[in-house]
């Protein structure tokens, strides 16, 4: 982290669980910078989604696969002035970062962190549209600058955005928010990617789970016509020519604890040498309980009953995502 933000982060007040208006730090999570004449082809033919449609005004999901078509990582990826940029969890960051380099080989592209280069915030609730005032990005995933800021426009139950820009602008609309929005934990800002049914892959369950199994497909996070990458073959036979037995569902759980990702699910009777399912990501819920993003087999998640951890866990009671399942899944 920068070590400035880092210092006035330190300096404002305590965090909310669950603010109505809510202002968020992002530094939790990491950004690896492409640049480079051919960092937007070296990305083409790597990550899952069509990476020719990120521009200044576009905004994607993506995943960067093994070469058995499973996911290593999970990416928010955005261009800021002339470079790409691929936002996923810190933790994730050195590993997916190292590997991604030994694709490189003579393509004119350089890899990096950036984290500590360009801070970032988020803003959710109804008050975030009058805090960054007009224009604003209207659909999910669209861009807009406001001078030095880039205002990414995010799925999710609530208006919600991430403001993208060097140290001094970013401070400055966090002290112009101060008092109308409050301070809330990365916690709650992942909770809100839980109900925006967005997956994420961390270290428990990186190379676990096909894009499909996560609804990536689902988010715009999968192009199917724009020709190879790592792992496409994989991806592509599961969506063509096999049958998906795993989709990720949104759950409730009266658990008192939040379960890690990639904790196992329980269901009886289940045949599959896998298990039934794992949890893909977990918050606690401001209404009581954990609220779950799981990859489940679909006949445990249709037919009967599945649990946390075991068969005396506690049962998972599915709620709809805010997108559909197709109609002959």
């Amino acid at each position: 982290m920068n070590s400035d933000w880092s210092d006035f982060i330190a300096s404002r007040g305590p965090a909310e669980a669950a603010p109505s208006c809510a202002l968020c730090d992002l530094s939790h999570l990491g950004l690896i910078r492409a640049s480079g004449a051919e960092a937007a082809a070296f990305l083409q033919g790597q990550l899952t989604s069509d990476t020719r449609l990120i521009s200044p005004s576009r905004a994607q999901l993506s995943a960067w696969c093994s070469p058995k078509g499973r996911m290593m990582a999970t990416f928010l990826a955005f261009q800021y002035g002339d470079d790409l940029y691929l936002q996923l969890g810190a933790e994730r960051l050195a590993q997916v970062l190292k590997r991604l380099r030994l694709y490189v080989l003579r393509t004119k592209v350089e890899l990096s962190d950036a984290s500590a280069e360009l801070a970032r915030v988020g803003l959710a609730g109804d008050c975030a549209t009058t805090i960054l005032g007009d224009p604003l990005p209207g659909e999910a995933f669209t861009v807009l600058r406001q001078g030095d800021l880039a205002i990414v426009r995010l799925p999710g139950d609530r208006p919600r955005f991430e403001v993208v820009g060097p140290v001094p602008a970013v401070r400055a609309l966090w002290e112009q928010a101060e008092g109308r929005a409050v301070r809330a934990p990365p916690a709650f800002w992942s909770l809100l990617d839980i109900r925006a049914g967005v997956p994420t892959v961390c270290d428990e369950t990186a190379d676990a789970f096909v894009p499909q199994m996560a609804n990536l497909q689902l988010v715009d996070g999968v192009s199917f016509t724009k020709g190879c990458y790592t792992g496409q073959e994989v991806v592509a036979r599961m969506q063509y020519l096999g049958k998906l037995k795993r989709r990720m569902y949104y759950a409730r759980i009266p658990a008192a604890e939040v379960p890690r990702p990639g904790t196992d699910l329980f269901a009886a009777g289940t045949e599959s040498g896998q298990g039934p399912g794992k949890i893909v990501a977990a918050e606690r819920s401001p209404e009581g309980g954990v609220e779950a993003l799981a990859v489940v087999e679909v006949a445990g998640a249709e037919g009967g009953e599945v649990r946390l951890g075991g068969a005396d866990g506690p049962i998972l009671e599915f709620r709809p995502l805010p997108y559909a399942f197709p109609a002959d899944a």
